[in-house]
């Protein structure tokens, strides 16, 4: 495994060695678990870009 390279395949860009992490096996279930809260962040991700943006362009 590269350097800065997760365990889950993604990459953190802490630089760290992720060598000592092991390898994840998850359920179909646990999978579509961890995507749908996965896609729950990423939409209030967007909630909180879409409201810091509105501010600052009225700011302007």
């Amino acid at each position: 495994m590269s350097e800065g390279t997760c365990a889950c395949g993604g990459t953190c860009g802490c630089g760290g060695d992720h060598a000592h992490a092991e390898q994840v096996y998850l359920t179909k279930e646990d999978y579509v678990l961890r995507l749908e809260q996965y896609l729950k962040d990423l939409k209030a991700e967007i909630v909180a870009v879409e409201e810091e943006l509105a501010q600052l362009r009225e700011a302007v």
